[in-house]
């Protein structure tokens, strides 16, 4: 970070920027210099800036670094105390007592804005994007104070949504460790035993969950798998090399990839914002599921699972970089899948299936 920060002061030198002003790969160009210092500086955002993609510029690449740093360093601070603040109570004793508020806009809300956008924003408002899903409601829940994500928190509002009729619950959230693990594993059985579908974002450190697993996730304690939960990768919007998107993990254990590079929704304040993340993809699909159960309501959590796996055709022979590095890979090898999730044709195969969802569930 601080490397990015110095250079990125040479190079608005260089270019004679104001304070506020950004520079993207195409500025680069423009610096003619015998100085090796800038020289040095314009090599390295160089690399930075093509690793991103087009359009990226030195302000977003600052903002996502100093984001993505801080909620590492939140995932393993033992002193950090913005939960206790907030709910006071120990997070190693889960003792089923009720706890929470209807607070829901803090400072810090862009981001479940978004994720809520991508999946329901009203369609043909005249204003701006659409959601995947054309009639669906959002029940907002805040589980996580500032990326310290507690066993706790998690399974409690798992809980809570299917106690209070979610169909689908989308978990735009992930940590490395799950000290708790037993608990949420609980939680996400009970879903499965109320026919409630989770989805969640499999992460952005380019990392292979095979090796090194993400948390939540469908592999239980006690050896079983759930058929209730849909991991999401996420990817870009060219089918070349660079499809997978270079920040994403990835792995067998991983189902598909949707959409999640430049993902446009909108923020707390009505306005709008283009980001990256699998926090993104994983919306998409749950719009998706949400979609299928609006216009066939009898399929089973696992139903739905099923159809949204089958759409997504494997993209057998398309070789593409291995997240995170520039090695070519086939891109059938990172998801279980092999492929993009297709609301078309997850509709079409859910519309050939005889639901099996309960009475009352």
């Amino acid at each position: 970070m601080n490397v990015l920060m110095i250079t990125n002061g040479y190079i608005k030198n260089a270019l004679k920027l104001g304070s506020d002003a950004t520079f993207t790969l195409g500025d680069l160009d423009k610096i003619k210099t015998d100085n090796d210092t800038v020289s040095r500086s314009k090599y390295v955002w160089n690399m930075v800036l093509t690793q991103e993609g087009g359009g990226a510029n030195n302000a977003k690449v600052l903002k996502d670094l100093s984001e993505y740093l801080e909620k590492l360093n939140n995932d393993v601070n033992p002193d950090l105390n913005s939960r206790k603040e907030i709910v006071g109570d120990n997070p190693d004793v889960i003792d089923g007592k009720p706890y929470g508020n209807n607070i829901l806009k803090y400072p810090d809300a862009s981001h479940g804005t978004g994720v809520a956008g991508l999946i329901g924003a009203k369609r043909n408002n005249g204003y701006g994007i659409d959601g995947v899903a054309d009639n669906v409601r959002i029940m907002s829940i805040k589980a996580v104070p500032n990326g310290d994500e507690y066993d706790k928190d998690i399974a409690s509002a798992i809980r809570f949504a299917v106690d209070h009729g979610a169909k689908v619950i989308n978990m735009s959230f992930g940590k490395k460790i799950s000290p708790h693990k037993d608990w949420v594993d609980a939680a996400i059985k009970y879903a499965a035993a109320k026919d409630v579908l989770l989805v969640q974002a499999s992460g952005n450190d380019n990392q292979d969950v095979d090796a090194k697993p993400e948390f939540p996730n469908d592999n239980f304690l006690d050896g079983t798998t759930s058929d209730n939960l849909i991991s999401v990768d996420a990817s870009a919007w060219k089918q070349d090399t660079t499809l997978a998107a270079n920040f994403t993990n990835y792995g067998k254990n991983t189902d598909l990839f949707a959409p999640g590079v430049k993902v446009t929704s909108i923020d707390e304040d009505a306005e709008f914002n283009t980001a990256d993340g699998t926090s993104f993809a994983s919306p998409i699909t749950a719009g998706i599921a949400a979609l299928i159960l609006e216009y066939y309501p009898k399929l089973t959590a696992a139903q739905v699972k099923e159809a949204i796996l089958a759409s997504a055709t494997p993209l057998k022979g398309v070789m593409v970089y291995k997240p995170g590095t520039h090695d070519l890979v086939d891109f059938t090898t990172l998801s279980k899948t092999g492929g993009i999730v297709n609301a078309y044709k997850a509709l079409e195969i859910a519309s050939k299936m005889k639901g099996e969802r309960k009475k009352g569930d």
